[in-house]
């Protein structure tokens, strides 16, 4: 297990080296670049005077080189001020060095948002524990009622109840997260006036009035999804010959499901709940601004509104991180909850 942990997680930093290298190249594309430039001085600004401001800032240097001096493998260089002709800060917002300094990723410096005017981990990392809050409370309705759900599906394979729950189920999961947001605020928020159509103010303080209609929004896709899952694994396990043999034993029906059936049955929803994490990163770009909320996936749309290059490289490296990490939890904890897996 140790070795194939290793493994996993050369291969992981192997990808995450690969895939930021494409979103780096992808955002320092000639086009943003120019969308930078111009929402960084002026509509009317020349070409030549968007082209010098480039230039000043450090964005026309080989792409490898910046690449490496973002990753923080090659030192970072001060800009040379064109009035002066001395060394320079990048930006005054920022504490970019004046002197060549290795000062990237790896050394924990994510550069400068150029959209908040701060650096990329003052406003970073404060939306993730914002998102992470509001990520946990999902985890904690969406599990609990989904599991509840499809057991209670799973254990009578064909009847109403498994019909019914069954429905319902379907119905959640093809409803999208913008359908049901707005179904919610309608229903709840305008009709009803029980909770509040916004987030905003959840940022001073959470309460159930101005938190609930983002946890439901986000909680009811999920809960259909992992329902589902848990039922189609309960339904093999009941199936199965020592539930037979246990039941032939003379062992209660809710005896056999509790001690043999359940454990076996939560083995494939666990790896569906896990891969929730991933979901939830994207999900939230969508519930967060239609609640107005102000974690990652807000400060992600900000980002890629305004062409911040280093919040958006922020952005995605945290993603590709959580996609990886949350699925190295996922077949390390199948391997362990099941035993007739051997890692090879």
């Amino acid at each position: 297990m140790l070795s194939f942990v290793i493994r996993r997680l050369g291969t992981m930093a192997l990808t995450m080296l690969c895939l930021t290298m494409i979103v780096f190249f992808l955002i320092n594309l000639q086009p943003n670049l120019k969308k930078l430039a111009i929402s960084q001085t002026e509509m009317h600004t020349s070409a030549e005077q968007l082209e010098s401001w480039l230039v000043n800032h450090g964005y026309r240097q080989n792409f490898f080189v910046r690449y490496g001096q973002w990753l923080g493998v090659l030192p970072k260089q001060p800009v040379t001020d064109p009035a002066t002709g001395k060394p320079t800060q990048r930006f005054s917002f920022c504490n970019d060095p004046l002197e060549p300094k290795f000062s990237g990723v790896l050394e924990g410096d994510f550069g400068c948002s150029t959209k908040f005017k701060t650096t990329v981990a003052s406003k970073l990392f404060p939306a993730l524990g914002a998102t992470g809050i509001l990520m946990l409370c999902v985890l904690a309705v969406m599990v609990p009622i989904s599991l509840l759900i499809g057991i209670l599906a799973g254990m009578r394979e064909g009847s109403r109840t498994d019909r019914t729950l069954s429905v319902a189920s379907i119905a959640s999961t093809a409803t999208p997260e913008y359908v049901s947001g707005v179904i919610f605020t309608v229903i709840f928020a305008s009709w009803l006036g029980w909770l509040n159509g916004s987030a905003a103010s959840a940022s001073q303080g959470i309460t159930f009035y101005n938190f609930t209609l983002p946890v439901m929004t986000l909680a009811i896709y999920g809960i259909g999804y992992i329902a589902r899952m848990t039922r189609a694994s309960m339904v093999e396990v009941m199936t199965q010959q020592y539930i037979r043999t246990a039941r032939l034993k003379g062992l209660s029906f809710g005896s056999v499901v509790v001690k043999h059936a359940l454990r076996n049955a939560l083995i494939a929803p666990f790896t569906v709940i896990m891969l929730q994490f991933p979901w939830l990163l994207t999900g939230v770009v969508i519930v967060e601004v239609m609640f107005r909320y102000q974690g990652f996936g807000y400060t992600l749309v900000e980002a890629a509104g305004n062409n911040d290059i280093d919040l958006l490289l922020g952005c995605s490296l945290v993603s590709v991180f959580i996609v990886l990490i949350t699925q190295l939890i996922s077949d390390v904890g199948y391997a362990f909850l099941n035993p007739r897996i051997r890692v090879q």
